[in-house]
């Protein structure tokens, strides 16, 4: 039984860096047969622990406008279901790419995607504040991003540790 935790714990760790990698690829690198991997997998994918397979894009470098925002949300969690309600329904908007709960002065952390701070201002004002559930929101506009799932985004020369001065 651990032997099989292990070999799901591996292959979501070599999808997670490269979901490009195939079953034969995956094979390989665990020292396992490819059909035992293929079956690992769909078992994964049936149980809902895969869900998708995604691409890290740098976004600067598309010719589209792009804007992201960290939003943290205050709720007043509803009676007999907490926070799940108003989390799916923050989760149904189009512009919502992540949502989490956290813990802190805010109870969700919510990032949103738009084509500009316009948009995203005006989701924020329109759409996410005035849910009754929602007391209080504050928006981090992301100005740069530098590493994603693990990905920098240096380019030509790895990425220096900065020097520390007192």
């Amino acid at each position: 039984m651990e032997e099989v935790i292990k070999m799901k714990n591996r292959v979501i760790d070599v999808l997670r860096k490269d979901a490009r990698k195939t079953p034969k690829q995956l094979a390989t690198l665990l020292g396992r047969k490819e059909e035992a991997v293929k079956n690992e997998i769909k078992g994964l994918e049936k149980k809902g622990i895969l869900l998708s397979y995604t691409a890290v894009v740098n976004r600067e470098k598309l010719d589209k406008d792009y804007v992201q925002a960290l939003i943290e949300v205050k709720v007043k969690p509803e009676k007999d279901v907490g926070y799940e309600a108003v989390a799916e329904r923050i989760s149904k908007f189009k512009e919502v790419s992540d949502l989490y709960l956290v813990s802190g002065e805010y109870d969700f952390l919510v990032v949103v995607e738009g084509n500009s701070m316009k948009e995203v201002s005006f989701f924020v004002a329109k759409k996410l504040a005035p849910l009754e559930q929602v007391t209080s929101t504050a928006t981090r506009f992301v100005l740069k991003q530098y590493k994603q799932a693990g990905i920098q985004f240096f380019e030509g020369e790895k990425a220096k540790r900065l020097m520390v001065s007192p």
